[in-house]
């Protein structure tokens, strides 16, 4: 039986599972219509004739690296001298330490700042500012609560599908961050080896392998932990996109359900996992692939799907984890996958579970982003 063909029945077994102990959890949008005091809103996130392009660079795309800093901070980073923070003065107003243009020549300094993760400015784009504006003065902040509960709205489920299509995948699933993500995910791993054990004979055969590249992710890292803990999960440390290595662990492992998890484009290094080996391994040993696309999504491939679109092996990739706090600008994350995979994970991924759902001005804003990426990446 193919790959994909063996994981689905697997993950429709535990779902049956989970449905016969009565713990098969649902997300159920909670609708919320506009504002009479406010203009009326034609749906959700709408960017409609608000909706802008530029074709040159703008001021506010300096906002995303463009900061002061106090003078008496920069000196201590200069001499590498901790610092708390509690240095710096207020600076209101039109930007200005008390409003006096000569007190903040003297106490700060302009810089550029590059190590931030708003790669393509959008924080600070008007059709974002807009959206996440309106959506707050219709409904204002509050999450209201956890996703399961009362914190998952008809704003979230437009977000989900938008970035369902983007990854070309099924469905997807909001996460308040891209740490709590990946954590969900391999959490939600080593439960089906759980679930499906039965007796000794059974719980051998039901043990689980995950491969996980040596510079992954911490979120990746801890979730693996975690999942190690059940005792139906073994873990395989592979060298940094290293396929001879993998290759040969694959080969050596007798355990039917294996799994491979790897960064897409590392951040500290700035190199790509090496996808095209990746989905031939894929083929002949039949793991599951799970990409943590953090850092490629917005920014590679022709409509900025990612490093799985950039490198034409979408279908190939089984689980896509991705972030809004990188290339959108935003916050909170997302995992990409199969109906039958989202309402596994939302029952089993603890990380999603028990976490506050992210601000509905926040998906409105977010939910704006993916709608007008194709014209940020070109």
């Amino acid at each position: 039986m193919e790959n994909s063909s063996l994981w689905d029945k697997w993950v429709e077994e535990a779902l049956s599972k989970l449905e016969a102990l009565k713990v098969l959890r649902s997300l159920r949008p909670i609708y919320l219509s506009p504002n009479d005091r406010h203009r009326r809103v034609r749906n959700p996130g709408h960017i409609g004739e608000d909706y802008e392009v530029f074709d040159e660079m703008q001021h506010w795309d300096r906002n995303a690296v463009q900061i002061s800093i106090s003078d008496s901070t920069f000196q201590r980073w200069l001499h590498d001298v901790p610092s708390s923070g509690d240095e710096n003065e207020i600076i209101c107003g039109d930007g200005l330490a008390n409003d006096k243009t000569t007190t903040f020549a003297r106490q700060f300094k302009r810089l550029l700042l590059f190590s931030g993760n708003d790669y393509l400015g959008l924080s600070s784009h008007p059709t974002i500012a807009k959206a996440a504006a309106r959506a707050a003065q219709e409904h204002g902040m509050g999450p209201r609560g956890s996703a399961l509960i009362c914190g998952y709205t008809n704003y979230h489920r437009l977000l989900e599908s938008c970035l369902a299509d983007l990854k070309k995948k099924e469905d997807c699933l909001l996460c308040p961050t891209g740490f709590a993500a990946n954590m969900a995910v391999i959490v939600a791993v080593g439960n089906i080896a759980s679930l499906l054990a039965g007796d000794e004979k059974s719980f051998k055969d039901e043990k689980i392998a995950i491969f996980s590249d040596a510079l992954n992710h911490a979120s990746i890292i801890d979730g693996i932990r975690i999942a190690e803990r059940t005792k139906m999960v073994e873990v395989f440390v592979y060298k940094h996109c290293d396929m001879s290595h993998l290759k040969t662990l694959l080969s050596c492992c007798t355990m039917r359900k294996k799994v491979v998890v790897t960064d897409s484009l590392f951040s500290m290094d700035g190199d790509f996992a090496p996808m095209v080996e990746l989905v031939k391994l894929r083929r002949k040993y039949g793991f599951l692939l799970v990409l943590d696309d953090a850092h490629g999504t917005f920014v590679c491939g022709k409509n900025g799907g990612g490093v799985a679109e950039q490198f034409n092996c979408e279908r190939d990739v089984d689980i896509c984890v991705g972030t809004l706090s990188k290339a959108a600008g935003c916050q909170g994350g997302f995992i990409a996958c199969s109906k039958s995979w989202k309402k596994f994970i939302q029952s089993r991924g603890r990380s999603f579970i028990f976490s506050t759902a992210i601000p509905i001005p926040i998906a409105a804003a977010a939910h704006a982003r993916p709608s007008s990426c194709c014209y940020c990446v070109k």
